[in-house]
């Protein structure tokens, strides 16, 4: 018995913990509550309008060309990609708000947890050539102003959205589920 309250203890204070860090991000909130494939992709592009990346298409063409592998290969390591960056988006703003956190308490500002998970995403990104997310994983990577890092965080997914709405689409929809239980 002890052992269920403990458990639900926990997943109570991490669904709480979601809230906040949904909370604090306006934009972040808004591409993660969609009801529909395209309410998620038009949320996303119009978060885009901001970057300089919104034009950006990406093209496997690339990739498949560089690495040697079949295009359906690549195909499915893209989606992976965006479902790996879905997952991650919610460590990615954890970081960020322990950061946050400890700017606003005069802390000394420590990066690596958040430069590490950014790090990892950045040698995916560079390996399938998808030249948008590598542009805002080194912004992640390089950059100490916590609310430029920020919007760089909600691009990261706005851009993870766009490459592929339906594979982004449902990693959320699991994640609302899992949130649940």
């Amino acid at each position: 018995m002890s052992f269920f309250i403990l458990k639900v203890s926990k997943f109570y204070i991490k669904k709480c913990y979601h809230l906040k860090m949904v909370k604090k991000s306006k934009y972040l909130s808004t591409l993660t509550n969609v009801n529909s494939v395209e309410e998620a992709l038009e949320n996303a592009l119009k978060l885009l309008e901001n970057f300089n990346i919104k034009n950006y298409h990406y093209s496997p063409n690339e990739a498949v060309e560089e690495l040697g592998l079949d295009l359906e290969i690549v195909e499915q390591l893209v989606q992976d990609y965006v479902i790996q960056i879905m997952n991650a988006s919610s460590a990615f703003v954890k970081h960020h708000d322990v950061l946050q956190n400890s700017q606003e308490n005069g802390d000394t500002l420590k990066y690596d947890l958040l430069r590490d998970l950014a790090h990892k995403n950045l040698g995916v990104a560079r390996n399938l050539r998808i030249k948008d997310a590598e542009k805002l994983l080194k912004i992640i990577m390089n950059v100490d102003d916590l609310d430029y890092v920020l919007k760089a965080l909600e691009a990261l997914v706005a851009c993870a959205i766009k490459l592929k709405p339906k594979a982004a689409y449902d990693t959320l929809v699991l994640i609302k589920i899992k949130t649940t239980f």
